[in-house]
Parts: C-alpha cells; sequence; structure tokens
C-alpha cells in the first residue's frame, strides 16, 4: 500500500521561507512522478509543480516560477518543495501526489498547512 506523509507545513511571514516534505513508502519513490499541489479555502485544489521519476525534469505553475523548487531524493524516498519569497497568497494546505502514468495521480498525501502573514 502506498502512502505520502508530508512534512514542513506551518506560518511564516511574507518574504520568508519553509521547505516540505513528502516520504512515500510502499514502494520506492523512483516508482513514481511526484507532485505538489496546494488548496485555500473555498478554492479548487491547483497544480504547484512536478518532477520526472529521476529528477530531470520539473514543471511548475506560473505563479511559483522563481520562487519555487521542487526536487527529490530516491535515496531516502523522498520529495520536497522549497519555497522562498512566499506571500500571503501562497497560504493554502499543501498537497504531495504521485502517479505511475501520465494519468491523474493516484495517490495523495494528507496535507501540510502552509499560513502566510502579511
Amino acid at each position: 500500500q502506498v502512502q505520502l506523509v508530508e512534512s514542513g507545513g506551518g506560518l511564516v511571514q511574507a518574504g520568508g521561507s519553509l521547505r516540505l516534505s513528502c516520504v512515500v513508502s510502499g514502494r520506492p519513490s523512483n516508482n513514481f512522478q511526484m507532485a505538489w499541489f496546494r488548496q485555500a479555502p473555498g478554492r479548487e485544489r491547483d497544480f504547484v509543480a512536478s518532477i520526472s521519476t529521476l529528477g530531470s525534469g520539473t514543471d511548475y505553475a506560473d505563479s511559483v516560477k522563481g520562487r519555487f523548487t521542487i526536487s527529490r531524493d530516491n535515496a531516502k524516498n523522498t520529495v520536497y518543495l522549497q519555497m522562498n519569497m512566499l506571500r500571503p497568497e501562497d497560504t493554502a494546505m499543501y498537497y504531495c501526489a504521485a502517479r505511475t502514468s501520465p494519468a491523474p495521480y493516484e495517490y495523495w498525501g494528507q496535507g501540510t498547512q502552509v499560513t502566510v502573514s502579511s
């Protein structure tokens, strides 16, 4: 059974930084393309960033390009999201997701809350 567990969220002032982590268990993380999504209250879940199985390819939402960096360490079965220059509009629940093919993400974590104060 594949499980994803996020950590690293918290309260930070605008302009600050946080690093989120997502640990994959049940199967080696290099089986999966990984991604981060976020959902603010009253809004739909939005794509933030993704990374290929071996980390050679990444993709970002326009709203986070140049501020966020996704990376992975398959030896630790962990994916990271480094978030710099945080803004109040980045406030949301952040979710880690995994998929094995170009299809909807099939595995999801429970989320970690990020709150950015102005």
